[in-house]
């Protein structure tokens, strides 16, 4: 099952909520996670610009669109002609809490995998930033006693922060001059380990 949550200004949904197993092991191919991912950031865009930017060939960019939409996470936008039809994202954002099942897990793992990707990636080029955004970036951890309702309320407080500035992915007017995309991982997990 998919639920897609509206946004109230009418633009680029709030988020998907995928609890189907079929469309949690779909998300989780990494080409499919990046087509998403790109979309939400740099889309609209046909098969053939998917194809440039991933590495992937345009008929495999085409399968995984195909697949993406079949289970709501894409779909066709406006403008395009014949096989040049350009494709969106449906939301921005893709959850799958509460969902429990092997695929939910697996597609978690895989979710993991990716940002721990992306953050090696950072790390590794991070000489290349102006030194302002060498400042500016932080990288850590913090082991506090919470409840689960703590912990919740904390997500919730962290997402109306990160949603003050949610209306800038869609609408490029509303970024300052000298913004860029910058990647937040919201990772909370009750500590299992006997030592930290």
């Amino acid at each position: 099952m998919v639920e897609i949550t509206p946004d109230a200004a009418g633009g680029l949904r709030r988020s998907v909520h995928l609890t189907d197993p079929r469309a949690l092991r779909a998300y989780a191919h990494p080409t499919r996670m990046k087509l998403v991912a790109l979309l939400r950031v740099e889309g609209p865009f046909t098969a053939t610009h998917a194809a440039q930017l991933t590495g992937e060939s345009v008929a495999s960019c085409s399968y995984h669109l195909r697949t993406l939409a079949k289970y709501g996470l894409v779909e066709h936008a406006e403008g395009g002609q014949g096989r040049e039809k350009p494709w969106r994202a449906t939301a921005q954002y893709t959850n799958w809490q509460n969902a429990d099942d092997e695929a939910a897990d697996a597609l978690s793992t895989a979710m993991a995998e990716r940002y721990f990707e992306h953050m090696t990636h950072a790390i590794e080029t991070r000489h290349q930033l102006p030194s302002e955004w060498r400042q500016a970036e932080w990288f850590g951890d913090d082991v506090v006693y919470l409840t689960a309702a703590e912990l919740a309320d904390v997500g919730e407080r962290f997402s109306e922060i990160l949603g003050s500035y949610g209306e800038r992915l869609g609408d490029p007017s509303l970024r300052p001059d000298d913004a860029a995309p910058v990647t937040m991982l919201r990772i909370a997990f009750r500590n299992r380990k006997t030592t930290t």
